[in-house]
């Protein structure tokens, strides 16, 4: 863990995790990855099984572009990088 740069949202300085693009239950153990504030790879399990991340959501720009990642990034922005965020799971994963 370092403070850097979120490679989701852009909040600097933050304390960045690596997330996995490809889950590693679906062969991303070697794939690419991204640096991401805690509350950004918590929010992205939130909104997303592995399933979705491994077919459809592998990559930054697919993660911006879902309208429930759109909506928390336009939030997350705003936030103070030092502020402590709790996620909660979204209605979406509920009902499965």
């Amino acid at each position: 863990m370092e403070s850097e740069t979120c490679d989701l949202c852009g909040r600097t300085p933050v304390k960045t995790t690596e997330h996995h693009l490809v889950p590693k239950q679906y062969g991303g153990v070697d794939g690419p990855t991204v640096m991401l504030c805690s509350p950004c790879h918590r929010q992205i399990h939130a909104l997303f099984d592995n399933h979705e991340l491994a077919t459809f959501y592998h990559t930054i720009e697919r993660l911006k572009d879902h309208p429930s990642m759109e909506k928390y990034l336009k939030w997350i922005k705003k936030q103070d990088p030092q502020k402590r965020i709790t996620t909660r799971k979204s209605n979406r994963r509920k009902r499965k």
